[in-house]
């Protein structure tokens, strides 16, 4: 009962963040027919900045940490990754008309990671005073890489399978070569490197950090605007998407959490660690899912991967997941 009333609370209090009032403002901008448009040009720009900033202090946090610590939270994250695409995929197998394409492309994009998800997490943790090791931002390519690549090698093998018969050959490397090539991964392992090797506290402090929240905000605004745009086109398909896409993101999330417990216990993985863990989890691709899985699933239909990403899990990962797994997060921890 503390629990429920403790995430209740947080759930309240999240409404009134900036962080998702942003996001709602952009819905109600839509569905009030606001003409307001920003440029994609400041959307890449923004989400470029976003990852640099978590990029580069995950880089700096890695140079300077254990490196043995990040091995099995990163081999978690790619597991996770892993069991959501292959549970997603079996999960609407069970269901009527439903495409076969459509629902390996759905669980792609909900096993994959949300950059803005992750930034707006961040800022919740720090608000919240809850401590994480600096590099588990940098457990994103872990979880999303091989969601993303799973679910094009299967959906390649099924199409494949259907036009050849038993003798399917798919490019892997292509695929994953694709995948690094996209450009929030390639921001994120950017700003790692770059952390890493070089010496960037002075220009880290003085322009990225500070920056991170207003271009935070000035994203979700983008995103809050997209969720709804993204509803009509998420009616024209099956309501399972939209059950899924409510439901897949706690259920993620759990899991991750449990997972990440388990590394507390073994090697002292943070509870903020965890925390964040779950969110990322909970998370769904909004920045490099949907281009890799256009590219290598071209016979799916965004309106049903993208629509159900962008309409409905996003918001629920951002609103619901975050006060979730942090009030989840006090109660197992004592924090």
């Amino acid at each position: 009962m503390d629990f429920l009333i403790d995430f209740l609370m947080r759930l309240l209090v999240q409404f009134q963040s900036p962080t998702l009032g942003f996001l709602i403002g952009g819905m109600l901008l839509a569905a009030l027919g606001s003409k307001l448009q920003i440029p994609s040009a400041i959307y890449q720009f923004v989400v470029f900045m976003l990852l640099m900033k978590i990029g580069i202090q995950g880089g700096m946090e890695i140079r300077d940490a254990n490196l043995t610590d990040m091995f099995l939270p990163a081999i978690i994250s790619v597991l996770i990754g892993v069991v959501i695409v292959l549970a997603g995929i079996l999960f609407f197998s069970w269901l009527p008309g439903i495409r076969k394409e459509d629902g390996i492309a759905t669980a792609g994009l909900f096993g994959a990671v949300s950059a803005s998800t992750l930034a707006a997490a961040i800022v919740v943790l720090e608000e919240e005073t809850i401590t994480f090791e600096a590099w588990v931002p940098a457990l994103y390519p872990f979880m999303d890489i091989p969601a993303l690549i799973l679910a094009v090698v299967l959906a390649n093998i099924y199409q494949k399978k259907k036009k050849e018969g038993g003798n399917a050959k798919v490019n892997v490397w292509g695929i994953v070569k694709d995948s690094l090539q996209g450009s929030a991964l390639s921001a994120l392992i950017l700003g790692l490197a770059l952390g890493f090797v070089t010496q960037p506290e002075r220009i880290f402090e003085s322009f990225y950090d500070p920056l991170f929240r207003g271009f935070l905000s000035i994203l979700l605004l983008i995103m809050g605007m997209e969720a709804y745009t993204r509803l009509s086109e998420l009616r024209s398909v099956a309501h399972w998407y939209a059950i899924y896409a409510f439901f897949a993101p706690i259920l993620h999330g759990l899991m991750a959490f449990g997972l990440g417990y388990v590394a507390h216990e073994l090697v002292g993985f943070s509870p903020g660690g965890v925390i964040l863990l779950a969110i990322l989890a909970s998370s769904n691709s909004d920045i490099s899912g949907p281009p890799t899985l256009r590219g290598g699933i071209p016979t799916a239909n965004p309106s049903a991967y993208i629509g159900a990403s962008t309409s409905v899990g996003t918001p629920v990962a951002i609103a619901i997941c975050i006060p979730l797994y942090i009030a989840l997060g006090q109660i197992v921890f004592n924090l």
